[in-house]
C-alpha cells in the first residue's frame, strides 16, 4: 500500500513496526545531539507507540541531550493512567532512568483552554521539533485532530471540546505545530485502521493525511493495517 504525500513501508506485524520505531527513533536522536547537542521528540499515546516505548527504555543509551513533549492530551488528573504523559512516564523514561524535567508535560488538568494557552509557548520555543512521532485511529484522526472538526492554521497548540471519543475534553497540539518539524514517523497497525488507510489513499481530507503530508512523515505499517493478511 502507498499513500499519497508520504513516504510507506509495510512491514510483517505490530512487533515489527514498534521495533522498526523504535530503532527509528533512537538513530533520529543520536544523529540530532551529534549536529546540534540536543533532540526534540513529540511522543503519541496509543499501543503501537506504547511497544517502542518499553522497547526504547531497554536501550543503553545516553538520554541526557533528550527532550519530550506531547502530541496532545486528555484532560484528567496528573497521575491518570490514560495519560499520555503517564504512559511515557511509566513504560520509558522512569524505567530508563530519565530526569523528569526532560519531559515537558501538557498541563491538560487546567482544562482545555487554559491547558492550550499554557502549552503554547512551551511549544514555540521548541519549534521546529527533531522527531514528531504520530499514531492513527480507526477514524482517521491523529493526535486529538478529529475528521469534521475545524482545525485552526495560525495556532500552535488548540483546546478540544466534545471529542467524539472519551473523554471529550482534550488538548493537541495543531497541524502547523506538528509539521514544523524536522521528521515525522507515523505508526499504523491492525486491521481496524484498513478502511481509514484506503479513505487516505483516495484522497479523503482526513486530518492524519493532511498533517502527515505537511510533515513529510515516514509511514510503518503492519500487513494487517495494510490489508496484506
Amino acid at each position: 500500500m502507498q499513500l499519497p504525500g508520504v513516504e510507506t513501508q509495510v512491514l510483517a506485524d505490530a512487533d515489527a513496526v514498534a521495533a522498526a520505531a523504535a530503532d527509528w527513533i533512537l538513530e533520529q536522536g543520536r544523529a540530532a545531539v551529534a549536529e546540534r547537542g540536543r533532540f526534540h521528540l513529540v511522543l503519541a499515546g496509543g499501543t503501537t507507540p506504547e511497544a517502542a516505548y518499553r522497547r526504547l527504555a531497554e536501550r543503553p543509551e545516553d538520554w541526557t541531550g533528550w527532550r519530550f513533549f506531547i502530541g496532545d492530551e486528555r484532560c484528567l488528573p496528573v497521575e491518570a493512567v490514560e495519560r499520555n504523559s503517564r504512559m511515557a512516564l511509566s513504560l520509558w523514561l522512569q524505567p530508563a532512568g530519565i530526569a523528569p524535567d526532560q519531559l515537558a508535560a501538557m498541563p491538560a488538568e487546567l482544562g482545555p483552554d487554559a491547558a492550550a494557552l499554557a502549552y503554547t509557548p512551551v511549544v514555540a520555543e521548541a519549534v521546529p521539533f527533531d522527531l514528531v512521532l504520530l499514531g492513527m485511529g480507526e477514524d482517521g484522526h491523529t493526535a486529538s485532530l478529529f475528521p469534521g472538526k475545524s482545525l485552526p492554521d495560525n495556532v500552535l497548540v488548540m483546546p478540544v471540546h466534545g471529542a467524539p471519543k472519551p473523554p471529550p475534553e482534550r488538548v493537541s497540539l495543531t497541524p502547523l505545530a506538528l509539521a514544523s518539524c524536522r521528521r515525522m514517523l507515523l505508526l499504523v497497525t491492525g486491521a481496524g485502521k484498513h478502511q481509514a488507510l484506503r479513505q487516505w489513499q483516495q484522497g479523503e481530507d482526513l486530518p492524519v493525511a493532511q498533517v502527515a503530508a505537511a510533515g513529510r512523515a515516514l509511514v510503518l505499517l503492519d500487513r494487517a493495517a495494510a490489508g496484506a493478511d
